[in-house]
């Protein structure tokens, strides 16, 4: 990927036929080679890992992915399946576990809508579709109610403005004072004009419009959010803030969030370190240790064990 600050790569030394094998008798006879499992998957690009799965099904007549799901279990199942789907199938994967059972993980909805570019978006519904043979909006639609909805079906239809190179300064003024008319100036709030400008305009265009937003308010847009919305809603909402200004800092903070406190969210911490690995891990690294004074890979060294511990810090590259 141009640009990418990603800490997975391809690998230059690729050799398909030599890591289905080595994956193969990692997997088959008595007992498991974690190891080998480890140093192979998280040393390929996903593309490479894709070839390795047609490849090892070629050589063994079973999926990689179910010989995988057979062996090993807990955390490190977990996140050795996530590094093996491709990245649409794994994002539709968590949002049909977000959706599953009594209640919603709309945090989950949050995180992966709000933070996704709209081509991820597209493969994202298309791979849902082909995956469970239903409609990604349709169970929103049947999860989710109200303003929230409405801002994730927005954010689904992968229409958000992505030339962060041109800026309409005509348009960031008049959404600034829509903004203020919506929220500081009237008893109540539209959101609806909240979700427009929020889930359709590009990070810059953004950028000046919050700029334009406090030098008429004397307000910055958290605050207002903060105090004129609630619920889900607010949280999109401030995702959405966050992700404008930095999306390696919003996912820095939900690591943290992640491993504070009493026990860790192990999905979330799997979800992030996979997801954008190939993308900008480096970036979120040094986004965290800015933040919290303390690295990235120390923190999962403290807060995981085993064989999980070891894929994750794989996936983190150095200990810097």
């Amino acid at each position: 990927m141009v640009g990418s600050r990603g800490t997975v790569r391809d690998c230059t030394c690729f050799n398909v036929g030599r890591d289905a094998d080595n994956l193969r008798k990692a997997i088959e006879g008595l007992g498991t080679n974690e190891q080998a499992i480890i140093e192979i998957l998280t040393h390929r690009s996903n593309w490479q890992r894709q070839q390795i799965c047609r490849e090892y099904k070629s050589i063994s007549g079973h999926k990689l992915i179910d010989d995988l799901e057979g062996d090993l279990s807990g955390d490190f199942k977990n996140v050795i399946i996530a590094l093996v789907l491709p990245p649409a199938q794994f994002d539709a994967s968590e949002l049909k576990r977000a959706m599953e059972g009594p209640g919603t993980n709309e945090n989950l909805l949050i995180e992966i809508l709000a933070s996704r570019s709209n081509q991820q978006l597209k493969e994202i519904k298309e791979a849902y579709h082909s995956e469970y043979k239903m409609d990604l909006p349709k169970d929103i639609i049947a999860e989710t109610s109200g303003d929230f909805r409405r801002a994730l079906l927005i954010l689904l239809e992968a229409r958000r403005d992505e030339n962060c190179q041109v800026v309409d300064e005509r348009l960031f003024k008049s959404d600034a004072k829509a903004l203020y008319k919506a929220g500081e100036k009237r008893l109540g709030t539209d959101e609806a004009k909240f979700i427009e400008v929020l889930c359709l305009r590009s990070p810059s265009q953004l950028q000046i419009t919050f700029d334009e937003y406090k030098a008429i308010t004397n307000r910055s847009i958290e605050d207002s959010i903060k105090s004129e919305m609630s619920g889900d809603l607010k949280t999109l909402m401030l995702a959405m803030v966050n992700c404008s200004k930095s999306t390696p800092a919003y996912f820095a903070e939900l690591l943290h969030k992640s491993v504070k406190g009493l026990g860790t969210d192990e999905n979330t911490l799997t979800r992030i370190l996979v997801s954008r690995s190939e993308i900008d891990l480096l970036d979120i690294q040094d986004e965290y240790i800015k933040l919290y004074g303390k690295s990235l890979y120390a923190t999962i060294k403290d807060e995981t064990s085993g064989d999980y511990r070891t894929t994750l810090l794989k996936i983190c590259g150095t200990g810097n």
